[in-house]
């Protein structure tokens, strides 16, 4: 057999082998979904019928919505992989920059048409599922606050800001690659490297607020509370703010972010029992400029009291004790690091590139697709699942963390409040669960705690 063939068919091979995984992983979760109607034994003192069910509803009608969605993915990547999607692009890319005086020899130019090209196709692809999930899935079950307006608005934006960082990334790759040299592996790391901590640095005050209002915490007892946990433990805190997540959707979340000494804390004003916003107070807007939150609607408190919020940034506030976060990034960067190198062993290779239809070009980022995304689909899905067993045991720590502030009995009601506020179906596959699930599940989490504290 063709070497060029063998490599493709072992990436299609490989591909179909992942799907038919995912699938039989999806349909193992599916069943339980489905089978599992009422509250079991174990969980009737913290979870209602009511709610019990709407959340297995909600996470049936997911998995529905994953089980299509991933095979049209497929469906379309194979379809891409097999009719030469890649190398037409590609080809079509240099006809369209011709019109501008441009040729072959322009790659940098060539690469950013492909790939503007690229974003658009795949844009408007992913377009109706997403439409679907939003306005059909998330809306039946009571998540969804956009209106038709803000959604293209908020998806035109990000396309724009999508398109405004990658394109100069791209450029500085390619730019570096086929200038660096024998050490240009070393050098694109350096670049990507500071691209990382640019856009890590500037996200929370230039990218971030282009999509989400964040206003700082008013005065209280919450604020002072807060302040209160983050000195006892020495965390740096200069900023807290509430982010208007209610304005899309009324799932709740909190985090820390920044470098050295200058951390803030983002509560989501839905994870804030009776917080209204500001600029809700009185508002009358467009429809086009709001969400649906002006619709009164009578509905059960939903949200976190001021101990379980603190009880739930101990948890967050663990990631940092223990550095998660920086461990996290380490990693990734040491793994950054060892592709590029490999990389630079492989992609001057023509059998990588004739494998995938390009017979006459090598273009770099071409290489950077193949190897990256074709090349390493084995390593990165090993990678993937090491990293999610690190993830859920650094989930556990926090939450000892938590448990050693005194914190144990509000970041239990914490949790449970926040997994029905999420409609969070709270029994799991185990296989499913061990391949899936970064954050271990409720009952895991609560068992810990409990064992913990024998």
């Amino acid at each position: 057999m063709d070497v060029g063939l063998g490599i493709f068919l072992s990436v299609l091979v490989f591909s179909w082998l992942m799907f038919i995984w995912e699938s039989y992983l999806g349909r193992r979760q599916h069943k339980i979904y489905a089978s599992v109607t009422k509250v079991p034994r174990e969980l009737e003192e913290i979870l209602d019928a009511e709610t019990f069910d709407k959340a297995r509803k909600y996470q049936l009608d997911k998995s529905n919505f994953g089980f299509w969605s991933g095979w049209y993915s497929q469906i379309e990547s194979t379809v891409i992989l097999v009719f030469g999607g890649f190398p037409w692009l590609w080809s079509y890319s240099e006809r369209l920059i011709s019109y501008y005086g441009y040729t072959a020899e322009d790659e940098i130019k060539q690469t950013l048409m492909f790939l503007l090209i690229g974003s658009v196709f795949s844009t408007l692809m992913d377009l109706p599922w997403s439409i679907y999930s939003t306005f059909v899935i998330e809306e039946r079950h009571g998540f969804n606050k956009q209106t038709a307006g803000f959604f293209a608005k908020d998806r035109l934006k990000k396309f724009l800001v999508i398109q405004a960082i990658t394109l100069p990334v791209v450029s500085g790759l390619v730019f570096i690659i086929k200038q660096g040299g024998e050490l240009f592996f070393l050098y694109v790391w350096l670049f990507a490297f500071v691209v990382s901590v640019f856009l890590l640095t500037i996200y929370p005050d230039v990218i971030a607020p282009l999509f989400d209002t964040y206003t700082p915490l008013p005065d209280g007892d919450l604020r002072k509370n807060i302040e209160e946990l983050a000195a006892s433990i020495e965390f740096p805190l200069t900023k807290l703010y509430v982010v208007e997540g209610s304005k899309r959707s009324s799932h709740s979340n909190a985090y820390f972010y920044g470098f050295f000494k200058n951390k803030r804390i983002v509560l989501f004003d839905t994870l804030l029992e009776d917080y209204t916003p500001i600029n809700k107070k009185a508002e009358k807007t467009s429809e086009d400029d709001t969400s649906k939150d002006d619709k009164v609607e009578e509905k059960r408190k939903t949200g976190c009291n001021t101990p379980e919020i603190l009880a739930v940034l101990a948890h967050e506030l663990g990631h940092w004790k223990f550095n998660h976060v920086l461990k996290n990034f380490v990693v990734s960067q040491v793994n950054l690091l060892v592709c590029f190198v490999i990389f630079g062993q492989l992609y001057k290779s023509p059998v990588l590139y004739t494998a995938f239809g390009f017979y006459d070009s090598m273009p770099v980022f071409i290489g950077l697709i193949i190897i990256f995304q074709f090349i390493f689909s084995p390593y990165n899905t090993i990678l993937s699942f090491i990293m999610t067993i690190f993830s859920r045991r650094f989930e556990f720590q926090a939450d000892q963390f938590a448990k050693s502030l005194g914190k144990e009995r509000f970041l239990k009601s914490a949790l449970i409040k926040l997994n029905k506020d999420n409609l969070g179906f709270p029994i799991y596959d185990w296989i499913y669960s061990m391949w899936h699930h970064s954050h271990p599940p409720l009952i895991e989490r609560l068992e810990a705690l409990k064992e913990k504290s024998k």
